[in-house]
């Protein structure tokens, strides 16, 4: 916190300060760290809820009759004395405690007035109502359980620096009560999810994280060395293939919530670790797991926030409506006037293309430029829920194709804001066709593409066992929070985000 103090010396003498504070207290034998034990009773908020409970149901002052034990941070401190008023912060809020001589010794009482803002205390009283109607603890016993040697933000200004916030977490969450609260809400939003899944009969597994063969996605891997076994591995992109090796092995309904890596930079929306969940279900089509999206999404706003009507920077999305669901052409078409299903040739797609200013490649084909005509005019427009569907078959390599038109897959993207909330298929079943798909993806490895996929013998072979007709989706968990909370970039919902070095 050297940002807020005026310069590097008043820093050095507080330092100081504080660690001849400790010398002083370990050569009275009373080494703060040596404490191993504080048994507490409740935390601020359940004291502060109990209490009214009690005075509301006995109409009456309630003395000493109330007592508890708290632990937490000292947060500011008011020395009057014989008599001085603190606040102590623990995992639930803040609650005041009055602390006197008398009551708590002279000794211990002269011990306390050289405590430190930040010092993590217990204590023993009873709680009353001070004159000026604050709920508070009377202390009978204070105890010093853990000194702080470093000195917290200055309290009026707190934690601002942004790059700080990050890189410097714990800070952040003691300084910041709407940081934490924000945790808070991050934890209950995938409990929620994981309550919802398992009341549908879905079973919760986990795959590997280090694979040789990172597929799934279109993402760039991170690659390591396993030097047991002297083999390349690389970290997953994505849960799919795993997944759907379990739906051939007569697991019909499973999730998986974890961590997936994607070399790739960073921005608001984009860190190089993520939480992704993906499920898959046999029996089932991309219009299931639409139903299935609404539903969670707006059992899981209710559950958290207590309505379906959400407000993210000052504009309002409403779960509670049905969602929309259009088309890719239809959407590009609506936005862009560029009709799609009079366009027959690739040379018609890059005339177009070039006439609307949309960069493209060489390798690029006919269903790629129409997916980049909706990254350019519709995604931004797709601020309500909304399910996009039936990609071209060119961006979509392990999706079912359209019966009635194979150029298209049963492939539907979830919006909000304008963001990508999950993504959702049909799922491949035929290995055949997948091995063909797998082909054209390695010829675009080939060509550049370095963000396509390697052929996976072994998913293959699972196909080939057979696969039962299933729906599966991948839902971006750290978007999703970022909706719910509130909150302008994925660094905000991430506990240590990915930071550059500092040297």
């Amino acid at each position: 916190m050297e940002e807020i103090l005026e310069n590097q010396e008043e820093l050095h003498e507080l330092l100081k300060v504080r660690r001849d504070k400790l010398d002083e207290l370990k050569n009275a034998g009373r080494d703060p760290f040596a404490v191993t034990k504080f048994d507490v009773t409740a935390e601020s908020a359940a004291i502060k809820a109990e209490f009214e409970r009690l005075e509301a149901e006995k109409g009456e002052e309630l003395g000493e009759g109330y007592t508890v034990t708290v632990a937490g941070r000292i947060m500011s401190r008011r020395i009057m004395g014989k008599a001085s008023f603190m606040d102590v912060q623990d995992g639930s809020g803040r609650i005041q405690s009055y602390v006197r001589r008398d009551d708590v010794g002279e000794d211990v009482y002269a011990d306390f007035k050289k405590w430190d803002i930040g010092d993590i205390i217990g204590i023993t009283g009873f709680v009353f109502r001070t004159k000026m109607g604050e709920i508070s603890v009377h202390a009978k016993e204070i105890k010093l359980l853990s000194k702080s040697l470093r000195p917290l933000p200055e309290k009026f200004h707190g934690l601002t620096n942004t790059d700080l916030r990050y890189r410097q977490r714990y800070v952040d969450l003691i300084m910041n009560p709407e940081v934490k609260d924000t945790f808070i809400k991050r934890s209950k939003i995938i409990s929620t999810i994981r309550r919802y899944l398992d009341a549908q009969g879905f079973i919760e597994v986990e795959t590997p994280m280090l694979v040789s063969n990172a597929g799934g996605a279109s993402a760039r891997p991170f690659e390591t060395h396993f030097n047991a076994l002297d083999e390349d591995l690389r970290l997953r992109i994505s849960l799919e293939l795993y997944l759907k090796r379990l739906i051939v092995g007569g697991m019909p309904r499973v999730y998986e919530i974890g961590r997936v890596f994607r070399n790739e930079g960073l921005d608001t929306r984009h860190n190089p670790e993520f939480t992704l969940m993906e499920l898959y279900q046999a029996y089932t089509d991309y219009h299931g797991m639409m139903d299935l999206t609404e539903n969670m999404y707006r059992h899981v706003a209710m559950e958290v926030l207590g309505t379906t009507k959400i407000t993210y920077n000052g504009i309002e999305m409403d779960l509670g409506k049905p969602f929309e669901r259009i088309t890719m052409l239809d959407a590009v078409k609506k936005y862009s006037g560029v009709d799609f299903n009079e366009i027959h040739t690739l040379e018609e797609a890059r005339e177009v293309a070039d006439k609307h200013h949309i960069e493209y490649e060489k390798r690029h084909k006919k269903g790629d430029i129409l997916n980049l005509f909706f990254e350019e005019y519709v995604e931004e427009h797709l601020i309500q829920p909304t399910f996009v569907m039936d990609h071209p078959i060119e961006i979509s390599p392990l999706t079912k194709k359209k019966p009635e038109n194979p150029d298209y897959v049963e492939r539907f993207e979830f919006f909000m804001n304008g963001w990508e909330m999950a993504n959702a298929y049909s799922e491949l079943n035929d290995p055949i066709d997948q091995r063909e798909r797998f082909a054209a993806q390695e010829e675009a490895l080939a060509q550049g593409d370095e963000e396509a996929n390697h052929t996976d013998e072994d998913f293959l072979n699972a196909l080939e066992i057979g696969m039962p007709p299933t729906g599966g989706i991948g839902f971006g968990i750290d978007r999703m929070c970022m909706l719910l909370t509130d909150s302008a970039a994925i660094r905000d919902v991430l506990l240590f985000p990915t930071m550059k070095n500092l040297d």
